[in-house]
Parts: C-alpha cells; sequence; structure tokens
C-alpha cells in the first residue's frame, strides 16, 4: 500500500489514514464485495467513515436495479447525505472529514461525485483500468479543476491482487447485463465526464 500523488498534503494529513484504519475498514469493505459477488454483481464494497464511525456503506446495485450508475460508492453517498439529513449536519462539512474505502478504484463518474462533495481521501486496492477515475484511465481526483470540488489523495494496493482475483472470478461468470451493459456504461461515463468538464468551463 502507498499514497498516489493527488492532492496538497497539508489538505488532508490529518485526515490521512493509519495502516491499521485501512486495514480494518477494508476488511468490511471487502465483505461487501463478496456479498456483490454472491448476487450477480461486480464485486466492489465501500465503506464511508466520519469520525471512526461508518455513515455510509454499499456494493454494486447495477444488475439488481438495472441502473448503471449504483455503484457502491454512489449508493454509500446517498446514505451518507440521509445520514447528514437525520443528524441534522451540514453535508459539506461531513464530507469534508470522511474518509471513502473501497475495494476497486473509483470510475470516472464516482470520482467525480467524491471531488464535488470534497471528500478528502480515498484508499483503494486494486486499479480500474477499464473506467477508472483516479488515474487509470482519467485523473479526476488531482485534475485543476477551479471551483469544482476539491483535489482529493488515493491511496492504494491494499489487498489490490484479492480485489483483482473477485473481478475475474465475476468476468468468467455470465454477466445478465452483458455487453450491452458495459458499452451502456462507457457511454455513461463520457457523458458524465463532458458535462462535469462543460460546468467546470462555464464556471
Amino acid at each position: 500500500m502507498g499514497p498516489e500523488e493527488g492532492c496538497e498534503a497539508e489538505a488532508v494529513d490529518s485526515f490521512c489514514p493509519s495502516d491499521e484504519d485501512v486495514d480494518k475498514w477494508m476488511s468490511s469493505a471487502f465483505h461487501m464485495a463478496r456479498e456483490a459477488l454472491e448476487t450477480g454483481e461486480v464485486p466492489v464494497g465501500c465503506l464511508m467513515v466520519y469520525k471512526d464511525e461508518v455513515v455510509g456503506k454499499g456494493r454494486n446495485e447495477v444488475n439488481e436495479t438495472k441502473n448503471a450508475t449504483r455503484h457502491a460508492e454512489m449508493v454509500a453517498l446517498d446514505q451518507v447525505l440521509d445520514w447528514c439529513r437525520r443528524s441534522s449536519l451540514d453535508v459539506r462539512s461531513v464530507c469534508e472529514q470522511t474518509v471513502l474505502y473501497v475495494t476497486v478504484e473509483p470510475c470516472i463518474m464516482c470520482a467525480a461525485a467524491l471531488r464535488l462533495l470534497n471528500i478528502p481521501v480515498v484508499a483503494y486496492g486494486c486499479s480500474n483500468e477499464r473506467f477508472g477515475g483516479c488515474g487509470s484511465v482519467l485523473d479526476v481526483s488531482s485534475a485543476h479543476l477551479p471551483q469544482t470540488g476539491t483535489k482529493f489523495k488515493c491511496v492504494s494496493g491494499h489487498r489490490a491482487e484479492e480485489a483483482v482475483e473477485m473481478l475475474k472470478t465475476f468476468y468468467k461468470q455470465e454477466n445478465p447485463n452483458g455487453t450491452n451493459g458495459l458499452f451502456f456504461f462507457w457511454f455513461l461515463s463520457l457523458l458524465f465526464f463532458h458535462l462535469f468538464s462543460l460546468f467546470c468551463f462555464l464556471v
């Protein structure tokens, strides 16, 4: 495991998780990824931790909901927003002190959402060579995009081989959404990124 270049160190040092924290929370994220695999979903799981409390967690629900946007991170973010409402806390303040632990590098769509909500640190297992938004395909996490959220730091590589093996297991199976779902998500990711870029230009 090692930090990747992503944002100014002083902005995130106080939220950089310890090795013990990463191991603890990633274990739970991998448990959720295994649940996703068992239910026929792409095996990705995540937790969002605010002041040592899990305020959101999720696993992929794309096949279950027939909705290509229901990635683990988006499911967890919905829970964070709901938790803030129920706790009468400001969403921005909470997100600025929340760390995401996820088994696979967030895609372009999810990375943009994390940036817009000012999540400071993302710890992930393996790279996402198809859709990665933290450097593998596009580097949304550290791109210079003034007035469009904040850059976030990535800590990668924790149990990466295990995450890759789960992905291989899934793709050896018959995906109920098949190739059509893959092409649709490619289209959705590119559309989201273009809209995101247009927004950056306009502001």
